[in-house]
């Protein structure tokens, strides 16, 4: 069994507890995500199976597009509605949609995030979470992220109240925080804030009509018909140019060898070659010899 599943996490349940449960229906333990999402949050979470395993980072480092409610007037320990209150401002707050489209477009493109204390961010080989836990404070490392776009998907003129909220969708980089984001929103309005909503609505090429729920993948595994809903490598690698192998390369590439670099690599950081538009090998420009490129990802048992 190897492709990718298109999962629907839903709520309350770890990345992991997806992937435990996972192994359990599929009856195979070679499962892995492709980028934690918290319980409080539900969403498209692509799964490895197999050999597909091998491309799990690719998947991890696609962008990802959410959909989010924004909440002014208090922040959090841990940046969303699950956390303790941290600071709240219970005042009538006041601003214009002008007023808070310019913030969102102060906050599009390449920008600066500091994790959350209560995030998997390593530390001194520790998560940061399990310094929260224990009460401690560490320095957090300040890091870029890139946010591609960041819509408003209301059509109010006026947001006024004691709590507003008010829904946006993000299209941005691997390592964005949209917990973070909620902040940094607020700080801009002037008012304490937090996210209190959170859905993934895309991961790379999955969208949510892809998906499956696990209750679905159980049918179909019963069903014996659970290859409905497994993709091919294939389409996960849809994004890099695809070259058929010929007689005069097979030899090489099947070995995994060193090959003059392709064309290809000047406008792209990766290129597939394949038999007949299965996937073989991954390749990449070769890191310390010019003009050379070598295999990243290698998968010739594919079928």
């Amino acid at each position: 069994m190897n492709g990718i599943l298109p999962l629907w996490k839903e709520r309350g349940m770890t990345s992991h507890d997806c992937v435990f449960k996972l192994r359990k229906i599929l009856r195979t333990k070679k499962v892995g995500h492709t980028g934690t999402l918290d319980p409080g949050v539900e969403g498209v979470l692509p799964i490895c199976i197999g050999q597909a395993t091998r491309i799990a980072e690719y998947l991890t480092d696609a962008g990802k597009t959410y959909e989010a409610i924004i909440s002014i007037g208090r922040t959090t320990t841990t940046e969303d509605a699950e956390g303790e209150t941290v600071e709240e401002d219970l005042t009538i707050k006041k601003f214009s949609r002008e007023q808070l489209l310019e913030v969102l477009a102060s906050l599009t493109g390449v920008i600066e995030q500091t994790p959350p204390m209560f995030s998997a961010v390593k530390v001194n080989g520790k998560r940061l979470y399990e310094y929260a836990r224990k009460g401690e404070s560490v320095e957090r490392p300040t890091r870029q992220v890139t946010i591609y776009d960041l819509e408003l998907l209301d059509e109010l003129a006026h947001y006024e109240g004691q709590e507003i909220t008010f829904p946006v969708r993000i299209a941005c980089s691997k390592g964005t925080y949209i917990r973070t984001l909620a902040v940094q929103i607020g700080e801009a309005l002037g008012y304490p804030a937090h996210m209190k909503e959170l859905v993934r609505t895309a991961s790379g090429t999955f969208t949510r009509e892809n998906c499956f729920t696990l209750g679905q993948v159980a049918e179909l595994m019963e069903a014996e018909q659970v290859a409905t809903c497994i993709l091919p490598v294939e389409y996960a690698l849809a994004d890099y140019p695809y070259i058929e192998i010929t007689n005069a390369n097979e030899k090489e590439i099947f070995n995994g060898q060193v090959l003059p670099a392709d064309a290809l690599l000047n406008s792209h950081d990766k290129i597939v070659y394949g038999i007949n538009g299965k996937a073989v090998a991954v390749y990449q420009a070769h890191p310390t010899k010019d003009g050379l490129m070598k295999p990243h990802k290698m998968f010739p048992t594919i079928e």
